[in-house]
């Protein structure tokens, strides 16, 4: 298998699908975000505000990087932004399997609405900002994706069920 990637926008539910989908075949299971934390030893939050994104987005690539070159096989939940540098969908692309999950707009409002964690919703119109985000990241999303997975209005075990459906995975899974 290598690595199964999970890749969306926030509150798509990729860590809480990936968490479900490792435990259900048996293998490892990582978060990048919770990762880059435990790394740096601080929040998303505060390396975005003591270093900017682009030098976040330096860390996401490194430790992309680390997690994709171990031996075992696992599930990665990608940060939202990580598929937006052309190294790192490059990366994915050779890492096994990536999964976009699909979000509407009304859905990432109604999950995130009470969390002030994500440093790019820090705005007076966050509902402008995740419809603006979401149409240039789309696209973005498709081609790093081999396949894509709508999640709105979905239980986790629904959406792991049709990961695991996928001829990519074969009857065994």
């Amino acid at each position: 298998m290598k690595k199964l990637v999970l890749i969306g926008y926030m509150g798509a539910g990729k860590s809480t699908v990936g968490q479900a989908l490792a435990k259900r075949m048996q293998v490892l299971f990582w978060d990048l975000d919770a990762y880059i934390e435990e790394k740096q030893k601080r929040s998303i939050s505060e390396i975005f505000a003591q270093d900017g994104e682009e030098s976040f987005r330096q860390l996401e690539t490194k430790y992309l990087k680390e997690l994709l070159e171990r031996e075992e096989d696992g599930v990665l939940s990608a940060g939202g932004g990580l598929p937006l540098r052309k190294e790192n969908r490059e990366l994915l692309k050779k890492a096994g399997y990536t999964v976009y999950l699909l979000v509407s707009k009304e859905t990432v409002l109604e999950r995130l609405k009470e969390d002030g964690s994500r440093p790019l919703l820090q705005v007076a119109d966050r509902e402008a900002r995740i419809e603006e985000m979401l149409r240039i990241r789309h696209p973005i999303y498709l081609e790093a994706a081999n396949i894509s997975i709508v999640t709105d209005g979905r239980t986790i075990e629904e959406i792991v069920e049709e990961i695991l459906g996928n001829s990519y995975f074969g009857k065994n899974s």
